[in-house]
């Protein structure tokens, strides 16, 4: 049996037009899983096909905004188009469940004005919240999710999944850079999943907040690396910086694979990946 990768956002926290914010869908037989909630990312779960009743869970990688910033939107929108009571599962790091409180509590205005308009909905938002650490697993649909030690630091804990469904696996890393944890999470799985920056192009932009992100996110050519490293079968490269100049991902891909043999994939958003 497979599992499919969808890109559904590629982008980065700088807004853009053609791209939506980090976010990533991990679907096979029994199993909708949504990983992190960057701008937008309703919109690209409907263009998947997905709308959020449909997802098994949401994971989360770490809390810098770019990946929750729509954490929002998945709550509300699933609350309002189920038809009875029916949790919403979020796993994440620690943290998550204060995230969370806080969302509910900005949108209390508007969940009073629905239970007061509507007669049939009858239920506040039901949540089920779940703070996860490196060596915990877990079942979410048919899957088995492994939680990874990644390093993204100063942002702690930053976390991976591993999705392992009737001999298919799937890597997601979010923010990091290369560690022993990542190494262990991705090591002989299908595809890896990893966020990327061009630091070649970084380097060029006189911007210190720019310059920052050198120190904790993986350039291509450390995804590329880690790949190698731990034997996967495709390298999938996500969360661009900067945002790629039009027909430029082929040259991304040509710096991985100086350095990893295997498939490279580099696509827009809703691009899909389907592994073994």
């Amino acid at each position: 049996m497979s599992l499919t990768i969808t890109l559904l956002g590629t982008g980065n926290p700088i807004p853009d037009a053609l791209r939506a914010g980090p976010s990533t869908l991990v679907a096979g037989t029994g199993t909708t899983v949504l990983v992190d909630c960057g701008r937008g990312v309703v919109q690209r779960l409907v263009a998947a096909g997905v709308f959020p009743p449909m997802l098994d869970a949401v994971l989360v990688t770490h809390l810098h905004s770019d990946h929750i910033t729509d954490l929002n939107d998945v709550i509300t929108t699933h609350w309002v188009m189920t038809m009875q009571p029916t949790p919403l599962r979020i796993y994440g790091p620690p943290g998550i469940g204060a995230v969370v409180d806080a969302i509910l509590a900005s949108l209390a205005p508007d969940i009073g004005y629905r239970l007061a308009h509507h007669e049939d909905l009858t239920w506040e938002p039901l949540l089920e919240i779940t703070e996860v650490e490196a060596g915990a697993s877990f079942t979410v649909g048919a899957a088995s999710v492994t939680v990874g030690r990644t390093n993204h630091f100063p942002v702690e804990p930053a976390i991976g999944f591993r999705f392992d469904q009737a001999g298919a696996s799937v890597a997601i890393a979010g923010d990091s850079v290369p560690c022993e944890g990542l190494d262990a999470l991705c090591a002989g799985a299908d595809a890896y999943v990893q966020t990327v920056i061009r630091d070649d192009l970084v380097k060029l932009i006189p911007f210190p907040r720019l310059q920052d992100i050198l120190d904790y996110h993986s350039s291509v050519t450390d995804a590329a690396q880690t790949a190698a490293r731990a034997g996967v079968g495709t390298l999938v490269l996500t969360h661009y910086v900067p945002a790629p100049a039009p027909d430029s991902l082929p040259e991304w891909v040509a710096i991985a694979a100086e350095h990893f043999a295997g498939p490279i994939v580099a696509g827009d958003d809703l691009t899909t990946v389907t592994v073994p």
